[in-house]
């Protein structure tokens, strides 16, 4: 297992970092639309289709969603990102309540309008991250504060992890591990703050948001354990050897991206 992660990783990040970072405009715009794509191939197994017929009109009809917000020139628009975060107030009312809940959201086609709030939102994040300037700088903030918060809860939760935060979703996680998720957040903001010159207000304001978009980061995962536990299944599929698949891979930047992209246009004064 861990051989078949090396050698995936080995091939998989150099690809992302050249697509998320090498790429602008339409060319991005088409790059991340492929991976939300992946991503809704598999989500449509978490929402209990199992046909392949089904699964691929699933995705057609995502590709479709993505293709008119294009054209009608909504790829960069705040209202999507609204919607979405409006989506994820209701996935922690959901998460916070299975499963005592699950009644509420278990059909076929609310997991399925749940995926658009999840997955088109963080789509037109990313692309307004990308276009920001100094050029993406602030789409790579917010990945590298998704992986640091993963990488302080990890280490926070094995040495002080006593209080389970969630464990009828995700048993192994622990109130302890989110805050030192949110320590090394904080970090990472500071750092950033001093990287982009940014006064007083503004590296406070950067703070604030990097301990909320944490937060929110913290609620992508849970909903995909909690999806993947009510369908019985370990991964969201098999497509990258020893890692799961697409969204085991990004489950906490589809809540972490729309989020931080929104606060970004309508908060932070830079």
């Amino acid at each position: 297992m861990l051989k078949q992660r090396i050698m995936t990783a080995a091939w998989l990040a150099p690809l992302a970092l050249a697509g998320l970072f090498g790429l602008e405009g339409g060319a991005f715009a088409l790059f991340a639309g492929a991976i939300v794509l992946l991503a809704g191939r598999e989500w449509a197994n978490l929402a209990g289709v199992t046909t392949r017929l089904g699964r691929g009109l699933v995705v057609t009809g995502l590709a479709g969603v993505l293709l008119a917000l294009w054209f009608a020139g909504a790829a960069h628009a705040v209202w999507p990102l609204v919607l979405g975060t409006l989506g994820w107030a209701l996935n922690f009312y959901w998460v916070s309540r299975y499963p005592a809940g699950t009644s509420r959201w278990r059909s076929t086609p609310r997991r399925l309008a749940m995926g658009l709030w999840v997955l088109v939102p963080c789509w037109v994040g990313f692309n307004v991250l990308r276009a920001t300037e100094p050029s993406g700088v602030w789409l790579l903030f917010v990945l590298l504060l998704v992986w640091a918060a993963d990488i302080g809860a990890y280490f926070a939760g094995r040495r002080f992890g006593r209080r389970k935060l969630a464990p009828g979703v995700s048993p192994g996680k622990t109130w302890e591990g989110v805050a030192g998720g949110m320590a090394a957040t904080a970090l990472l903001a500071l750092g950033f703050a001093a990287w982009q010159s940014l006064e007083a207000t503004a590296a406070a304001v950067l703070l604030a948001i990097a301990a909320v978009v944490t937060l929110v980061s913290v609620l992508g995962d849970l909903l995909e354990s909690m999806l993947k536990r009510h369908r019985g299944i370990k991964d969201s599929s098999r497509l990258l050897p020893g890692h799961g698949g697409v969204l085991d891979r990004i489950d906490s930047l589809t809540a972490a991206v729309p989020t931080f992209a929104l606060l970004y246009l309508q908060v932070l004064p830079l």
